[in-house]
C-alpha cells in the first residue's frame, strides 16, 4: 500500500513538473515574442497628426517633426506646414509603409509650390530598440519659379528626464556641414542624432545682413522651455523668429529690409536645452538626412547604409504585398495595386503612440441612469455643471481614423482598422488589442474616444473632450479576435502553413500556438470584464412593459440619447424613435452584444472555460431569439428598433436602412433564414439602399432621406458595406436557398464600392470618410484611410464572376 502510494506520489511529482516545466518553457517563449516585438516596434512615424513626426513607444521620450514653407514673401505664417490639415494639400501620404522596416511618403504642397518626399527606415538590433534613417527631399512642382526658395526645419524635443545637447557645426571636425545631437535617457541609454549637410543649393540674397547670418550654413537653435509646450513647436519656432525679425528690421530700416529667405531664420545658438531646431534655407531642389543611432546597436549608420536599406525596404514591402492583398479580378488593370498600397499603407502608417491625462465624468448623477422620460434633458443639465476630472496618464497604441480631422483612437472604429492589419501582422495587430484592453477600468469601461493629453485634445471641440463610465460604443475589437482565431485554427489543420508563419516575425504567436493561448489567457480577463460591463450598463427594459420574448433579459439600449443623436452607436444622426424613452430597445446593440458574445464564447472554448462557455452559449441563443422576438416587423418584412408609444404599449420604429441589416451584418441571420429573403431584398432595392456606388445609410424612400445634418441619413459608409460583402461572400459560398441572389449581390456590390473609392482617390488624391449616393463622390473628412482602407480587403476577395476561390491565411 505504502509502495503504490509513494508510486503515486512519484507520477504526481513528475506530472507537477513536467506541467511546470511546460509553463515555463511557454513563458520564455511569450517573453522573447513580447521582447521582439518591442524592440522591432519601438520606433515610428507615431505622431500622425504632423505631415512626418518620429516618437519611441514610451511615454515620456524623445520626439522628432518636420516644418517647411516657402520663404518668397512674407505670408509664411500661412504656409508653414507642421501639423495636417483639411485641404492644406493636394494630397500626401504614404506610398509604401511597414510598421516594422519603414517606408516612404510623398506631400504635395501647392501653395508652397513643392512636393517633399519623406522616407523612414529602421534598423534593428543592439538593445534599446535599433538606430533609424529618415530622408527628406523637396522637388519643386511645375509651377515653381527657377529660384524657389524654401526653409525646412527639423526638430527634436525631450520631455521627461534626459539629456540632450547640439554641437555647434564648427566644433565638429570634418562634420561638412553636418550638424550632431548627442543625448542619453533611460530607456533609449545613449544615442546620437545626425542631420546630414545634404544636397541642394542655398540662396544667394545679396543683402546686407548676408555677411551676419550667410544661408549656405544650417543654423541650431537650442532652448528650454516648459514641457507644456514641447508639443506647440510651430508656436515656439514663431516665438524666436520673431524675436530675430525684431532686432533685424531696425537695424536695415524699413527702406532695405531683408528679403524674407533672410528674415525668417532663427538664432544660430546650438548647446543643451530640449527643444533644438534645425533650420536649412534652400533654392530649388534639396534632399539631407536624419540618422539617430542607438550607442547600443552594432555600429552608427550612415547615408549610404540609408540609401541601400530604402531599396531593400521598397522592394520587400511590394513582395509582401503581393502575396497578401493582390488585388483579383476584376481589378488587375489600371492603378489599382497602387490604390492598394497607398490605402493601406495610409492606414498601417496612421498608426501613432498616445500618452496623456483625459477628462472623465464620473460624478454618477442619477440623471445618467436614464430611467426616466425626458432623461436627455436631465443628462444635459448635469453635463452642463461640467463635473468632469483629468484622469490618467494613460497610454494607447492605435491607428486613427484620419491624421488631420481625428488624429486619436477611436474605440468603434479600431475594429475594423485592425481586421486589414491582422492580414498583415497578427502579432502587431494583437499588441494593438492588448493597448486597447488595458485601457478597462475596474467596472469594465473604455472610453470610446481617446483624447489623451493637451495636443490631442487640441484637434477637439471642448463639448465632446469628457468621457461618461456609462457610454459604451460598438464592441468592433471582438471581430477581430474571432478573425484571429480564425488563423491560428487555419495554421493549426495546415502544418506547412505553420511552418512559413514561423518564420515571418509577422506572425510569431501564430505560429506558436502556446504562445497565441498565452496571450488569449492574459487578455481575458479584462475581455469578461469589459463585456459584462456591457451588459449591465447599457441593459434594457423589457419586464417593465408588455413585451413577449424567449428571454426577459436580453434587449438592450444604447446610454447617451438625445432626440438627434445616439453618438454611442456610431451612427450619430440615424432616425431613431422619438421622442426617446427609457424603454426603447435598439437593434444594432444587441446585435453588437450578439457578435461579442459569440467571440467571447468561442475564446473561453480555446481556453477551457467550460463553465463559462456554457453561460455565454446561454446568452447567444437568447439574444438570438430575442432579435427575432423584439425586433422583427412582419408587416415591414424587416427589422427595426422599438420603443413605448403614447399607450404605454411596446411599437416597432422601422426606419430602413443600415439598421436594419445589423442581424445580418453581424453574422446573426442563418443562411436558411426566412428572414434573409427580405434582408436580400432590401439590399438589392434601388428605391430603398442599392446604388451603383455602394449601399445607401438610409432607404432613399424614407421621409429622412438627405435631412439635417445627413451624415447617416443617405451617404455610403465603407465600414458597413464591408460588413454586408462579407457576409454575402458567406451566404454565397454555402448551400441553401439564398446562395444564388447573395452570389449576385455580391459580384456587384464588391465591385461598386471598389470603384467608388479608386475613382475619387483618382481625382483627389485621397481616401474619404463616406461617399454620395448619387454621384459616388468622396465628401465630409479627406485623408480617411481609417476604415475606408476596408476597400484593400474587399478587393482581395474571391471573384465569384469567374469562379475563383482565393484560400486565406
Amino acid at each position: 500500500m505504502a509502495r503504490n502510494s509513494r508510486r503515486g506520489n512519484g507520477l504526481m511529482k513528475s506530472f507537477i513538473l513536467a506541467f511546470l516545466a511546460q509553463t515555463s518553457l511557454v513563458n520564455a517563449q511569450v517573453a522573447e515574442i513580447e521582447k521582439a516585438t518591442n524592440a522591432s516596434l519601438l520606433w515610428g512615424p507615431y505622431r500622425p497628426n504632423l505631415y512626418f513626426g518620429v516618437r519611441p513607444r514610451i511615454p515620456k521620450s524623445l520626439m522628432g517633426g518636420l516644418l517647411w514653407t516657402k520663404v518668397e514673401d512674407h505670408s509664411v505664417q500661412n504656409t508653414f506646414r507642421h501639423t495636417c490639415e483639411q485641404h492644406e494639400l493636394d494630397g500626401y501620404g504614404w506610398d509604401e509603409y511597414d510598421v516594422r522596416s519603414g517606408g516612404r511618403q510623398t506631400i504635395h504642397d501647392p501653395a508652397n509650390h513643392i512636393d517633399i518626399t519623406t522616407e523612414f527606415i529602421k534598423f534593428p538590433g543592439g538593445e534599446h530598440g535599433g538606430s533609424w534613417g529618415a530622408r527628406i527631399r523637396g522637388t519643386p512642382r511645375e509651377d515653381a519659379s527657377p529660384d524657389l526658395k524654401t526653409t525646412v526645419i527639423w526638430y527634436h524635443t525631450l520631455e521627461g528626464i534626459g539629456i540632450l545637447q547640439a554641437q555647434d557645426v564648427a566644433e565638429e571636425a570634418g562634420a561638412e556641414g553636418d550638424v550632431t545631437l548627442r543625448g542619453h535617457t533611460m530607456e533609449l541609454g545613449d544615442f546620437e542624432i545626425k542631420i546630414t549637410e545634404g544636397k541642394g543649393d542655398h540662396p544667394q540674397t545679396g543683402h546686407p545682413s548676408y555677411q551676419d547670418k550667410p544661408l549656405d550654413r544650417t543654423f541650431v537653435h537650442s532652448a528650454k522651455v516648459p514641457e507644456d509646450a514641447l508639443w506647440q513647436t510651430k508656436a515656439v519656432l514663431f516665438s524666436q523668429l520673431k524675436s530675430e525679425i525684431d532686432q533685424l528690421l531696425p537695424k536695415y530700416g524699413d527702406e532695405n529690409p531683408p528679403p524674407p529667405a533672410q528674415i525668417y531664420t532663427i538664432k544660430h545658438q546650438p548647446g543643451l536645452g530640449n527643444i533644438h531646431m534645425i533650420q536649412k534655407v534652400f533654392e530649388g531642389a534639396f534632399e539631407f538626412d536624419i540618422l539617430f543611432s542607438s550607442a547600443s546597436a552594432p555600429q552608427p549608420i550612415t547615408s549610404a547604409d540609408l540609401t541601400e536599406q530604402i531599396k531593400s525596404v521598397t522592394s520587400g514591402f511590394s513582395s509582401r504585398f503581393t502575396e497578401i492583398f493582390k488585388p483579383q479580378p476584376p481589378f488587375l488593370k489600371e492603378r489599382y495595386e497602387e490604390f492598394s498600397k497607398s490605402l493601406f499603407s495610409n492606414l498601417i502608417g496612421g498608426i501613432g503612440y498616445f500618452y496623456g491625462d483625459s477628462r472623465v465624468d464620473r460624478s454618477y448623477d442619477p440623471a445618467y441612469e436614464e430611467d426616466n422620460e425626458g432623461f436627455w434633458e436631465d443628462a444635459a443639465e448635469a453635463r452642463s455643471r461640467n463635473q468632469a476630472q483629468f484622469e490618467g496618464p494613460t497610454k494607447l497604441y492605435t491607428s486613427i481614423p484620419s491624421r488631420p480631422f481625428f488624429p486619436r483612437g477611436f474605440l468603434w472604429d479600431e475594429g475594423f482598422h485592425l481586421l486589414p492589419v491582422l492580414d498583415w501582422d497578427a502579432d502587431l495587430t494583437l499588441d494593438i488589442i492588448k493597448s486597447w484592453f488595458n485601457l478597462v477600468d475596474e467596472d469594465g469601461w473604455i472610453g470610446r474616444e481617446q483624447i489623451l493629453g493637451a495636443e490631442a485634445r487640441s484637434k477637439v471641440p471642448e463639448e465632446f473632450q469628457v468621457q461618461y463610465p456609462h457610454y459604451a460604443n460598438p464592441p468592433t475589437l471582438f471581430m477581430v479576435i474571432t478573425s484571429f482565431l480564425d488563423k491560428l485554427d487555419a495554421t493549426k489543420t495546415d502544418t506547412s502553413n505553420s511552418r512559413v508563419l514561423a518564420e515571418k516575425s509577422y506572425y510569431m504567436q501564430l505560429a506558436n500556438r502556446e504562445a497565441a493561448l498565452q496571450y488569449l489567457r492574459t487578455l481575458y480577463p479584462l475581455l469578461k470584464r469589459h463585456y459584462f460591463w456591457f451588459r449591465k450598463t447599457q441593459a434594457g427594459d423589457i419586464k417593465s412593459y408588455d413585451r413577449e420574448a424567449f428571454s426577459s433579459k436580453e434587449g438592450y439600449r444604447w446610454r447617451g440619447r438625445t432626440p438627434r443623436h445616439i453618438l454611442t452607436s456610431g451612427l450619430d444622426d440615424y432616425p431613431r424613435a422619438q421622442p426617446p424613452h427609457p424603454g426603447e430597445l435598439h437593434l444594432d446593440l444587441i446585435s453588437w452584444v450578439g457578435l461579442m458574445t459569440k467571440s467571447i464564447r468561442r475564446i473561453a472554448v480555446y481556453l477551457d472555460e467550460q463553465d463559462d462557455a456554457a453561460e455565454f452559449a446561454k446568452y447567444e441563443e437568447a439574444i438570438i431569439k430575442n432579435i427575432d422576438d423584439l425586433h422583427w416587423s412582419e408587416e415591414e418584412k424587416t427589422y427595426c428598433d422599438a420603443t413605448i408609444d403614447d399607450y404605454e404599449e411596446n411599437s416597432l420604429v422601422c426606419h430602413k436602412g443600415y439598421i436594419s441589416l445589423f442581424p445580418f451584418l453581424t453574422g446573426l441571420v442563418d443562411k436558411d433564414s426566412k428572414k434573409l429573403g427580405p434582408i436580400l431584398d432590401l439590399i438589392a432595392d434601388e428605391d430603398q439602399l442599392w446604388t451603383e456606388f455602394g449601399l445607401r445609410s438610409l432607404s432613399k424612400s424614407s421621409i429622412f432621406y438627405h435631412t439635417e445634418e445627413d451624415y447617416w441619413r443617405a451617404p455610403i459608409w465603407i465600414n458597413i458595406n464591408y460588413l454586408a460583402v462579407q457576409q454575402l461572400l458567406n451566404v454565397a459560398q454555402q448551400k441553401g436557398p439564398h446562395q444564388e441572389k447573395a452570389k449576385t449581390l455580391y459580384i456587384a456590390l464588391r465591385k461598386n464600392l471598389v470603384n467608388t473609392v479608386y475613382n475619387s482617390w483618382k481625382e483627389t488624391g485621397f481616401a474619404w470618410e463616406q461617399y454620395n449616393p448619387e454621384t459616388g463622390k468622396g465628401q465630409r473628412t479627406q485623408h480617411f484611410t481609417g476604415w475606408t482602407s476596408l476597400v484593400v480587403k474587399i478587393m482581395s476577395m474571391p471573384d465569384l464572376e469567374g469562379g475563383h476561390i482565393r484560400d486565406e491565411l
